[in-house]
């Protein structure tokens, strides 16, 4: 399990920065960087008792949130619009409850 949980260290070691944003692309003239949020996890476990159960496990996810642009030396942001909504869509869901609960404590 040691040199597996060290293994696991070695090849993470360096992600970073260079994971969120990708290698400068040229598209239609324009210089484009892509953007992501990228997040990943890991768990294991040991020895449980008699029996020596152990595991483990890890995931991640990556989300596209746009590119940089340069075109005639001016840098801009172009977010990813689906993936924008897609963030929105809770903190939408969350303000108006906190919105529906403040005017019912407001009328009674």
């Amino acid at each position: 399990m040691a040199d597996t949980f060290a293994s696991l260290i070695e090849a993470f070691k360096n992600i970073g920065v260079s994971k969120a944003y990708g290698a400068p692309v040229q598209v239609g003239g324009e210089e484009v960087i892509p953007v992501a949020l990228v997040s990943f996890g890991f768990g294991g476990g040991g020895e449980a008792g008699p029996d020596g159960a152990s595991g483990g496990g890890g995931g991640g996810m990556v989300l596209p949130l746009g590119v940089y642009r340069n075109v005639g030396g001016q840098v801009s942001f172009r977010p990813n619009t689906v993936v924008a909504l897609f963030c929105l869509v809770p903190v939408i869901s969350v303000v108006g409850a906190a919105v529906r609960k403040a005017i019912r404590a407001a009328k009674a």
